[in-house]
Order: C-alpha cells, then sequence, then structure tokens
C-alpha cells in the first residue's frame, strides 16, 4: 500500500539547475557532477515533499575497473564490485547510495520520512528514467538484509531488488562491513554477523 507520505512526493532526475538546491555529501566536486550530468543527464534521482529535499539515489556510470581507495568509507564503494565485476554494455550504470530523509547536506537522516516505502520509489523512478534513456543495464550492490545494517549502508537488500527484476549474480563477505556490525553490535551473535555482513551484485538489463 502506498503511503500518504510517498504519495505526496514528488520525484525527478538531478539537473544541473540543482547544484545549488539539493545536498551533495557523496557527490563528489561540483566539477564532477557536472561532468556526470553531461555525461548521462542526471547524477541522482531526488524527492521532494514539496520545496523540500527529503531523499535521493545517486547514480554513475559503469566502470568495472572502479576502485574505492577505502573500502566502504568512500562513495566509490558502490561501484567497486572487484573481482565480481559484470561484464556489461557500455552504456551501463551503476546505482551509488540512498539517502532517505535526508533535509540538509550531511549525514542527518530525518526519520519521519524513513519506512514509507521511498528508497523503492527511488529505484522505480531510476528505472523508468534509465529506460527512457537509453541505458542498457542496472548494476547494483546489494546490501545485507537487516534493517540496522541497510540504514548504516545506505542500500538495499538483494530482496528488494529481485522484486524489481534484479537478477543476484554473486555475493560475497565484505570484512569491513563484518568489523562495523561487530563493533556496532547491529545484530545478535557472530554466526548472524557474518550473514549481516555479506553483500551481492544485482544486474537488470532494460
Amino acid at each position: 500500500m502506498t503511503s500518504a507520505l510517498l504519495a505526496r512526493l514528488e520525484l525527478r532526475p538531478m539537473t544541473l539547475a540543482d547544484l545549488d538546491r539539493v545536498p551533495l555529501r557523496c557527490h563528489g566536486s561540483r566539477e564532477e557532477i557536472a561532468a556526470r550530468i553531461a555525461d548521462l543527464g542526471a547524477a541522482a534521482i531526488l524527492a521532494f515533499d514539496g520545496d523540500r529535499h527529503v531523499a535521493q539515489l545517486q547514480f554513475r556510470r559503469y566502470a568495472p575497473q572502479r576502485r574505492s581507495p577505502t573500502g566502504i568509507w568512500d562513495p566509490l564503494y558502490w561501484g567497486d564490485f572487484g573481482e565480481h565485476a559484470p561484464a556489461l554494455p557500455e552504456n551501463s550504470i551503476a546505482v551509488f547510495c540512498y539517502h532517505v530523509g535526508q533535509t540538509e547536506d550531511s549525514d542527518a537522516r530525518d526519520a519521519a520520512y524513513q519506512g514509507h516505502g521511498i528508497a523503492t520509489a527511488l529505484l522505480d523512478a531510476l528505472v523508468v528514467w534509465a529506460r527512457d534513456h537509453g541505458i542498457a543495464a542496472l548494476v547494483a550492490k546489494c546490501t545485507p538484509p537487516p534493517y540496522a545494517v541497510m540504514s548504516f549502508m545506505g542500500g538495499l537488500s538483494a530482496a528488494r531488488y529481485a522484486e524489481r527484476g534484479f537478477t543476484l549474480l554473486s555475493s560475497w563477505l565484505e570484512p569491513q562491513v563484518l568489523e562495523v556490525v561487530r563493533e556496532r553490535r547491529l545484530v545478535p551473535g557472530d554466526e548472524d554477523a557474518v550473514a549481516a555482513a555479506t553483500v551481492g551484485c544485482c544486474v537488470k538489463r532494460l
């Protein structure tokens, strides 16, 4: 069921006109954002509640050789599939991070916007936008399913991607995520911690 909050949101692609209107955290420099918009036509799917920015889903052109310099602590992590990087057409895009409840340019999140299906609505809007713009495929790194881990990482689980027609191609234990899960006690028990630190590569061909 669609929540009343979700129904009133405006979802649209991020263009150059948004550079001074929306949070830019995790995007990189303004020059990098402008270059991505010039290349793809947009850099994210944005969600507005009236005039207020409340969420965004970032994306970039897929580059199988992309590597994150600091693993999960750098936004490039979302496009770094390492040895699991699939062979995809050049005009494919990588789904990056979800910022649900982001009303300012910080890591703070407004909990009032969480739990309403905004993340999956952003993904649905991205799929439509990508298909309309001739994108061949979407690749996404899925997070472990526990909500505490998904929330920390800013992603979606394999199950959520499967509901949207994505196929899970591979999965692997992410040591840095395991360290965080244990340190922050995001799930109970060491056995559950291993499952809660397993990520994967999901692909949807358009």
